[in-house]
């Protein structure tokens, strides 16, 4: 009878609203607010790391085109450069700006004492000599660029030309302070020249071919050397290493020029026999037989359509 005279309560629980109306919505606007700020303190620290130079180039890059003060050869607000006539392939020829441009005076020593430091004939005198020192640097560095492209352009093409593919273990691609060297060597039972013989076969003159292909772009003068190991020549043969490397070099000269080479870009062709075995470990390895063709690190210092 306790039992049942126990009074029963009732819990009643009411959830909150989470926030009333508002929920989440200030986080979106507190997240926006921070990246502004952000934004905000980045564009003042760029502004601060920014040179004067800079600056006006930025607006000149948001001024009006109709308007805008820049005077670069392209038109673009910028003042970017036009590529000029010669461009990634040019020869050794001037461009047409240095032609036209006018030289300094030269000063003699007497002129030199006589001209103060500091004064404009001194200004102008460094300058031209900075700016000469700018000149070669860039192309230096345009050469160098040429030549890289030049030997990527070559495996590029070994790997494309199924001709080529079964013979890219023939060909080494280097480049070395006289230029890019490209050697087309011989492998055990795979010889460019059969033995003896001064005439390449049709592994070498196929691999001579592509070298022109790629070489024919470019203005630089080729060198053509040949290799021999360090076999002896017959007894009593007065035919040594010497005049058969010389002839096998002579013709890959003619291959090369048959390809699409012209005369004036062959600055010289060399027998060296075995005198610069690529293995001296084994002077006598069938790698030592080559033919090397280098691409000059020099500018043509013939006028362009020039034959001899």
């Amino acid at each position: 009878m306790a039992a049942k005279d126990q009074p029963i309560v009732i819990k009643k629980v009411v959830k909150g609203g989470g926030g009333g109306h508002h929920g989440g919505a200030w986080k979106v606007a507190y997240a926006d607010f921070v990246t502004a700020m952000m934004a905000f303190f980045l564009l003042m620290w760029l502004i601060n790391t920014t040179t004067p130079e800079q600056k006006r180039g930025i607006a000149d890059y948001f001024a009006p085109a109709s308007v805008s003060p820049a005077n670069s050869g392209s038109g673009a607000p910028l003042a970017g450069t036009s590529p000029g006539n010669d461009g990634v392939q040019g020869s050794g020829d001037s461009s047409m700006r240095q032609r036209l441009a006018p030289t300094a005076p030269q000063l003699n020593d007497r002129d030199r004492q006589q001209t103060p430091e500091g004064s404009p004939e001194a200004v102008d005198e460094t300058e031209t000599a900075v700016s000469a020192s700018a000149i070669a640097e860039a192309q230096q560095r345009r050469d160098a660029a040429q030549l890289h492209s030049a030997a990527m352009s070559l495996r590029q093409a070994m790997q494309d030309m199924p001709e080529l593919a079964e013979l890219s273990n023939h060909i080494i691609v280097d480049e070395t302070p006289e230029g890019l060297r490209i050697q087309l060597i011989d492998q055990e039972g795979r010889p460019m020249f059969n033995p003896g013989a001064t005439e390449p076969n049709d592994r070498a003159v196929t691999l001579l071919r592509a070298v022109a292909r790629i070489a024919e772009r470019l203005p630089n003068r080729l060198s053509v050397a040949g290799h021999t190991d360090s076999a002896p020549s017959a007894p009593g043969s007065n035919y040594t290493n010497w005049e058969l490397s010389a002839d096998r070099a002579n013709a890959a000269r003619a291959v090369l020029q048959s390809a699409g080479i012209s005369n004036d870009r062959i600055y010289e062709v060399r027998g060296k026999a075995g005198s610069e075995p690529l293995y001296p470990d084994d002077p006598y390895m069938p790698g030592n037989r080559r033919i090397s063709v280098v691409l000059l690190r020099e500018a043509p210092i013939l006028p362009q359509g020039h034959e001899l």
